[in-house]
């Protein structure tokens, strides 16, 4: 089969490699296709603790494809089964996962493209944050995550503030349901719009989905006293530092919406699966990028530079 595998900062290759063989317990999934995470840039960058090259198909975790080939005692899929997955070596053309980490998709979903990793990510995120109805949610950032999070909460009957950089991204977010947008341009400048927007209260939820330190910082500053902050950016360029006065002072809750928990990431797949299929969540219009496996370098970069209408980026593998 084909892999990619990163042999360098910035460089990779496609090798030949051989199909790997299920385990007890395991499924084996051809896949069509894997969509491109923001955590994998810091890999992609060559940090000092980076080992290259990696195995043929780390980092791909976001992938979906045909059930294949079964393990002894798999009981709970069928060969055939089109499938989202749970898997870690997923820029290849196939790969194994525990049968429990296989979440089988509708016939209207077969053949189409469903990264469940990061869908689940945020039906969980949405989850933790205990939006309700009449609340004020402001999101910070709006890419991928941050746009299915805004058609969540504003189907959850909440009123939704979206900020982010990119004029394109504050396009998605009012089509995905935001009533306000702003440009994240003017730390001081976006204080003083949701003040005016939420009558000197600020925001009852505040989702920080960027993962840098800027961006956390604004997120406090918007939260109104006993609210919630959740930190849905994937902070892993560094320490972060915090005004531990303003959180104490608001009474902030302060929730880190990232799960660790293999059933807890299923759980939100299904849930994903659950709103795709029931047309509740349409999340077709956000992959605006699809790639071979030969180009995961250019959906890296992309992904890392976001060129204008960049959101998603999809490598397709069949």
């Amino acid at each position: 089969m084909k892999a990619a595998r990163l042999v360098g900062p910035g460089r990779m290759e496609v090798v030949e490699t051989a199909i790997p063989e299920p385990g007890e317990g395991q499924v084996r999934i051809r896949l069509e296709g894997c969509g491109v995470c923001a955590s994998n840039l810091t890999p992609w960058s060559g940090p000092e603790w980076m080992r290259f090259p990696t195995d043929p198909g780390d980092l791909g975790h976001e992938a979906w494809g045909v059930v294949d080939a079964l393990g002894e005692g798999v009981r709970t899929v069928r060969v055939g089964d089109p499938v989202a997955v749970l898997s870690y070596k997923a820029y290849a053309e196939y790969d194994l996962a525990d049968a429990s980490a296989v979440v089988v998709l509708p016939e209207a979903l077969a053949g189409r493209p469903f990264p469940g990793e990061p869908l689940g990510c945020a039906m969980n995120i949405f989850r933790r944050s205990d939006i309700r109805p009449g609340q004020t949610v402001a999101i910070v950032g709006i890419g991928f995550l941050g746009a299915i999070l805004t058609r969540l909460a504003s189907q959850a009957g909440a009123r939704v503030i979206a900020i982010s950089r990119r004029p394109f991204s504050l396009d998605v977010a009012r089509a995905m349901g935001a009533a306000e947008t702003i440009p994240m341009e003017n730390h001081a400048d976006i204080i003083e719009r949701v003040r005016d927007l939420t009558g000197g209260m600020f925001c009852d939820r505040i989702i920080e989905a960027v993962g840098k330190q800027w961006p956390l910082d604004l997120a406090a500053e918007l939260t109104r006293e006993r609210g919630k902050l959740i930190v849905a950016g994937y902070h892993q360029d560094g320490p972060r530092q915090v005004n531990m006065w303003l959180w104490n002072w608001r009474g902030i809750d302060v929730i880190n919406a990232h799960e660790r928990d293999p059933k807890v990431y299923v759980q939100g797949i299904r849930e994903a699966v659950d709103a795709v299929a029931s047309g509740c969540l349409d999340p077709t219009p956000l992959y605006t990028h699809t790639y071979p496996l030969e180009r995961l370098g250019d959906a890296l970069n992309d992904t890392r530079d976001r060129p204008d209408g960049f959101l998603k980026a999809l490598v397709r593998l069949s």
